[in-house]
């Protein structure tokens, strides 16, 4: 245990401490949320709250911005740390305090091509829950794209687990399908502070509302305004009618709206894609997600000469966000993810004849061959843009 503890840090540590304590107390609610925090927690959320405040104050003296209340700019302020609501916020006093995120920072290295074989590696899961720390064997949910195991109680007690979420992960986590956890169904955490620090930016002067709802004209003005900025000229009728089926995509229940969280997610892998080489962005592949897709590679390499065509290259990479639904039975063959989009698929619908016709069109092409690190690099964004456990699409593969 020692030699876990020592890999955190000190505010983990405390942390963590304190919520094993309250996970076997849950029928005592004599404590107010309010705790008494630790070391460095005390200052990075007494400096958070300093900034908030500072806000609110420069609001009442005079806004720069007009349109942007004190409760906008909390929200502002938590989607930047990557972070919940703070503690005294929640109402019940039997919840965990949510983990302060640290966003990743951009190394040396990162734009160097990673050592990625076709050789299979041993993934294997973590033994203790990754919130209080305590094996409890076949009771932990894995995580589907990363190696942390968590208890179905501490997730409640951590508010992730409300409702529908809840059996959700327990009908899930054990079968094909997989789900993921809190750190990797967020994508707007990949982002270093610089690049969500310009994403900020854009969503402030496209006037943007943090934790709201778009319909589909706030959508396509978003994507005008955006267009605009990086071209300095009007998006083309095409581009439009692409971010029409993007909305289409990430509304998979037909709402008219796509919610805050799909939005941000869709937006934040489009900037990985942006600021980042595809060399870096295969750095942030986990040892489960670079399995499953090899073995999609390796199903379709029939003839095992290490190519596969072009065209199964892009239908493969059309079927990643393929969703498993209750009624579904799961497969057991890893490669289910691979293979023709079923009709309850989000990306069928409205943007589902656009769809269906590309890889009829794209048999008729003069096949390509494409190797293993080609394959690789043309599906890693999209590998990426799969971890969410929404069933929206947050990456649209060009038609």
């Amino acid at each position: 245990m020692g030699v876990l503890m020592s890999r955190r840090q000190t505010v983990e540590k405390v942390q963590k401490v304190s919520l094993a304590v309250s996970a076997f107390k849950d029928g005592l609610r004599e404590q107010p949320s309010t705790r008494r925090r630790a070391g460095a927690g005390d200052a990075r959320r007494g400096t958070l709250e300093q900034s908030v405040q500072e806000g609110e104050e420069e609001a009442s003296a005079g806004p720069s911005q007009p349109d942007e209340t004190s409760a906008a700019k909390a929200a502002w302020e938590r989607l930047r740390d990557g972070r919940g609501v703070e503690p005294e916020e929640f109402e019940r006093a039997n919840r965990f305090t949510p983990p302060a995120f640290i966003r990743p920072k951009r190394e040396l290295r990162d734009d160097e091509a990673p050592d990625i074989s076709l050789q299979r590696e041993e993934v294997q899961n973590d033994e203790m829950c990754e919130i209080c720390e305590v094996w409890t064997a076949e009771s932990l949910f894995p995580c589907r794209v990363c190696s942390r195991v968590y208890h179905d109680g501490c997730l409640r007690r951590m508010g992730y687990l409300q409702n529908d979420s809840a059996v959700e992960v327990t009908e899930t986590a054990h079968t094909e399908t997989g789900w993921s956890c809190y750190y990797c169904d967020n994508l707007n955490l990949l982002l270093t502070d610089e690049e969500m620090y310009s994403l900020m930016e854009t969503m402030k002067q496209c006037k943007i509302i943090p934790e709201t709802s778009l319909s589909l004209d706030d959508f396509l003005h978003y994507k005008h305004l955006v267009h605009k900025q990086q071209f300095e000229q009007p998006m083309a009728e095409a581009q439009e009618e692409q971010a029409t089926l993007q909305f289409s995509s990430l509304d998979p229940d037909k709402k008219g709206h796509i919610e805050w969280h799909d939005f941000l997610s869709h937006e934040s892998i489009q900037l990985l894609q942006k600021l980042r080489p595809q060399n870096a962005l295969l750095r942030l592949l986990t040892a489960k997600e670079r399995e499953r897709v090899r073995a999609a590679f390796l199903a379709l390499d029939q003839d095992n000469d290490g190519f596969i065509g072009e065209a199964e290259c892009r239908r493969a990479r059309h079927t990643w966000f393929r969703k498993h639904h209750k009624e579904t039975p799961s497969c057991n063959v890893s490669i289910s993810h691979v293979g023709p989009i079923s009709e309850s698929s989000p990306a069928s619908s409205s943007s589902s004849r656009s769809l269906e016709k590309t890889p009829r069109a794209l048999e008729q092409e003069e096949p390509r061959p494409v190797d293993w690190p080609g394959f690789l690099r043309d599906n890693v964004a999209f590998v990426l843009a799969a971890r969410p456990n929404s069933a929206a699409l947050h990456l649209l593969p060009p038609a």
